[in-house]
C-alpha cells in the first residue's frame, strides 16, 4: 500500500514549517534513512529522513511552500509493483497549509478567507535591495534563511530591520513586523475581554483513554517511580556505517533494503553478546541472566507506542533483521501484531533520528534493564590526529536500571556497541 510521508515536528512546540527543498524528485528510488527534503523553521533548517523505502511517486507540497502544518501529507512513496493509481486522491481531506502569514507562497493557492474575492494589496516599502543575501562581508546582516527569503521576495532591506533573535539575529517575526509597518498596534482590551469570555465558555473536549494508552501510562509511571535509572551518552561516527549500508544494499540487489536502524539492532545484539551481564533482569529474589538476545524496537502508531521484538537478533543476518522489522512495523501500525510478537524482549532500542532529534533519553520498558535512545546523524567538526575534519556523528544515550547495570558495566556495553557501529564490517565477521 502507498506510504505517506508527513511533515515532521522538529520541536515540541512546532505547528508549521517551510518545505525549503526537495532532495529527491518524483520517480527517484528512496531507501529508509535517505535524506529526502529540508524543512525550515524560524530557528533552524533540518533534514528529513525517509522512514520507509520505495519510489517517490508524488510530491504533494512543492519547494518553498510556507505554513505547512505538522503531520500534513507532503509526499507519497510506492513500494515495488505498486501503481500510482493506488495513491488516494484526497490526502485525508485535511488542510496542508496553515492560515496565511501574509506572505504568499509561489505555486500554492492561499487559503480561502471571507475576503478572498478581493484582490490582495501588494506589500510596499520605501526600502529596496536587489538581494539581501548578497550583502558584502563588511555590511553583513545576520538573519535566518527563512527571514532572508521573505525579505527578498518583498524587496525589504534587512539592514533596516532590528533582529530579536540571539545576538541580534533577524528571524521571520522581525521581517513580518517590518513589512506590516512599525511596531504592532496595542491590543484592544475589549477584544481581549471577549476572547477570554469565549475561551471560558468553551470547555475542553474529553477524549477517553484507550486500553493501550492506559497500559502505557501505567507501565511508564511504574518504571519512572520504581526503577533507579542512570543515563550514559556517547557520540560515534557513522560515515563508515552509511557507506557499508550502501554497499550491502547494492550487493543484495533488492532482496532486502537495509536501514541504519537495522544495523543498530544488530550492533546492539552483538554488544549484548560481548557484554552478557547487561542482558539481565532484576527480581527481588535474584538476578536473571537471560539465555537469548531479543531486541525490542519502539514503533509509534496512531494511539500509542509498541515495541515488536526481533528474537535471537545476534544470530540473524542484516537482511533477515530488515525483512522481519519491516513486516513487524507494518503490522504494528495496522494493529495486527500477535501478543507474542511484542511481549518480552531483553533490551530495547528507540530511534528518533528520522525526526531530526539529535539527543534524548528514554524510559526503561520493565522488566528489561536497559533501553538505547538513538539520535540523528549530524555533520560535525571532529579532531583527527591534530587536524579538523568533518564527520557524521550520532549521539546514543543508554538508560540503565542501576540495580542491574552500574556506570562501569553500561560503559563497557556502549564501548562494544560503538565499536560495531564505527567498524561495521566487524558485524559480518
Amino acid at each position: 500500500m502507498p506510504i505517506k510521508v508527513t511533515m515532521p515536528a522538529l520541536s515540541p512546540t512546532m505547528e508549521e514549517g517551510t518545505l525549503a527543498r526537495w532532495l529527491k524528485q518524483e520517480g527517484d528510488q528512496v531507501n529508509a534513512g535517505d535524506v529526502i527534503a529540508e524543512i525550515e523553521t524560524d530557528k533552524a533548517t533540518m533534514e528529513v529522513e525517509a522512514v520507509d523505502g520505495g519510489v517517490l511517486a508524488k510530491i504533494v507540497v512543492p519547494e518553498g511552500a510556507e505554513g505547512v502544518k505538522v503531520n500534513a501529507t507532503i509526499a507519497w512513496l510506492l513500494e515495488e509493483d505498486e501503481d500510482a493509481s493506488a495513491i488516494p486522491d484526497d490526502d485525508d481531506a485535511e488542510p496542508v497549509f496553515a492560515a496565511s502569514s501574509g506572505v504568499d507562497t509561489p505555486g500554492v493557492p492561499a487559503p480561502a478567507t471571507q475576503d478572498s474575492t478581493k484582490a490582495a494589496a501588494p506589500v510596499t516599502t520605501k526600502n529596496s535591495v536587489a538581494d539581501p543575501s548578497t550583502i558584502n562581508d563588511g555590511d553583513r546582516v545576520v538573519a535566518s534563511p527563512l527571514a532572508r527569503r521573505i525579505a527578498k521576495r518583498a524587496g525589504l532591506d534587512l539592514k533596516s530591520v532590528t533582529g530579536s533573535g540571539p545576538n541580534g539575529r533577524i528571524v521571520k517575526a522581525d521581517v513580518e513586523t517590518a513589512l506590516a509597518g512599525d511596531a504592532p498596534a496595542p491590543a484592544d482590551p475589549t477584544r481581549m475581554s471577549i476572547r477570554a469570555e469565549t475561551m471560558a465558555s468553551a470547555p475542553a473536549r474529553e477524549i477517553p483513554h484507550s486500553n493501550v494508552r492506559k497500559v502505557i501510562a501505567r507501565r511508564m509511571t511504574e518504571a519512572d517511580r520504581d526503577i533507579p535509572q542512570i543515563y550514559l551518552s556517547v557520540d560515534m561516527e557513522i560515515d563508515r556505517l552509511l557507506a557499508a549500508r550502501k554497499d550491502i544494499n547494492t550487493a543484495l540487489d533488492g532482496a532486502a533494503r537495509i536501514s541504519v536502524n537495522d544495523m543498530i539492532i544488530k550492533a546492539s545484539a552483538l554488544a549484548l553478546q560481548r557484554v552478557p551481564a547487561v542482558n539481565a533482569q532484576w527480581t527481588d529474589a535474584a538476578m536473571l541472566q537471560l539465555g537469548s538476545i531479543d531486541i525490542s524496537v519502539a514503533v509509534a502508531y496512531e494511539g500509542g507506542l509498541i515495541a515488536p521484538i526481533i528474537f535471537d537478533a545476534d544470530l540473524k543476518g542484516l537482511a533477515q533483521i530488515s525483512n522481519e522489522m519491516r513486516s513487524l512495523a507494518v503490522r504494528a501500525r495496522e494493529g495486527r501484531l500477535k501478543p507474542e510478537e511484542y511481549q518480552g524482549g531483553s533490551f530495547s532500542v528507540s530511534n528518533l533520528g528520522m525526526y531530526g532529534i539529535s539527543h534524548f533519553t528514554s524510559i526503561i520498558n520493565p522488566p528489561q534493564a536497559a533501553i538505547l535512545a538513538v539520535g540523528a546523524g549530524e555533520q560535525k567538526v571532529v579532531a583527527r590526529e591534530g587536524e579538523m575534519a568533518i564527520a557524521t556523528v550520532m549521539t546514543c544515550t543508554m538508560t540503565c536500571d542501576h540495580r542491574v547495570i552500574d556506570g562501569a558495566l553500561g560503559s563497557q556495553w556502549l564501548e562494544a556497541f560503538k565499536r560495531f557501529i564505527e567498524l561495521p564490517m566487524s558485524m559480518l565477521a
